[in-house]
């Protein structure tokens, strides 16, 4: 039961990356492509953690929050540059 549903959910994991890619590509403005670029980081979080359940090791959840600290700093780095125009000052 367990290994179905985790399929299910990585079927489905799959299609929202897939969705937050087109979003990143076609996005109308700069503010759209950044919250696609973090929100596919986020399911791409989900992805790793349903993963490592599914594989039985504790890696791929080393590697989500890894993802998880690269990914905030990259969002705010984004989002600085997108206010003020210079990320360091």
């Amino acid at each position: 039961m367990l290994t179905t549903a985790i399929a299910i959910a990585l079927f489905l994991l799959g299609i929202a990356i897939a969705l937050n890619l087109w979003r990143l590509i076609i996005g109308p403005s700069l503010p759209d492509r950044i919250l696609a670029l973090d929100t596919m980081y986020i399911n791409a979080i989900a992805l790793l953690v349903l993963f490592g359940i599914y594989q039985g090791s504790i890696l791929y959840f080393e590697a989500a929050l890894l993802i998880a600290v690269m990914g905030f700093v990259g969002t705010v780095a984004l989002s600085k540059y997108l206010l003020r125009g210079d990320i360091i000052e």
